[in-house]
């Protein structure tokens, strides 16, 4: 693992606040900028306290280490990238993230049968892979009745062919190239 500053993200609030985790060189790895996380955890609430979230493309996983230090309950992280699960692994252990698990497996095939349901979902997948769609609907079981998704994309999402149908758009920015937001699932009935 290098340990050059574009490998290394830091923590920003929390219990592990400014706490540095460290990342390998893996194609499509990029973890969410700070301002980005900022803004992200401002529309969630500081505090997690009790939530039990789901990281479905950990990567560096500074979206669940951030979850983790705010509070959550518990923090699923899946990655299917052996080197990215390594890193993973060290940081829990340097953290001592023990309301952090691991999972290293594709997201899609795990959803099939999580062990819980999600409060909060980062979704973070790699731009070009055409995964939006495919997790929305899989998650769309596993989210609790007043849970949110956070998704980032390469393109906008506002509309109905990126979310489907049965989601809607609470809340979205844009910084630089990433267009990101929150969405929960449309009320029924």
């Amino acid at each position: 693992m290098k340990n050059s500053a574009t490998n290394k993200v830091r923590i920003g609030a929390g219990a592990w606040r400014s706490r540095i985790i460290r990342f390998p060189d893996v194609d499509g790895l990029r973890p969410t900028p700070d301002r980005v996380r900022a803004t992200v955890f401002n529309w969630l609430g500081q505090s997690l306290t009790g939530k039990v979230c789901l990281d479905a493309f950990a990567g560096s996983g500074v979206l669940g280490f951030e979850a983790a230090s705010r509070g959550a309950e518990n923090v699923f992280m899946c990655e299917s990238n052996v080197l990215a699960v390594k890193a993973l692994r060290e940081n829990v252990a340097l953290l001592q993230a023990s309301r952090c698990h691991i999972v290293a497996k594709d997201v899609l095939l795990w959803l099939k049968n999580p062990p819980t349901v999600f409060d909060v979902v980062f979704c973070d997948p790699p731009y070009d892979a055409g995964l939006i769609e495919p997790l929305l609907r899989a998650i769309a079981r596993h989210l609790a009745p007043t849970g949110v998704i956070y998704l980032e994309a390469g393109e906008p999402f506002g509309n109905v062919s990126i979310i489907g149908e049965n989601y809607e758009v609470l809340k979205s920015s844009k910084a630089g190239a990433i267009h990101f937001g929150l969405l929960r699932l449309k009320a029924t009935g």
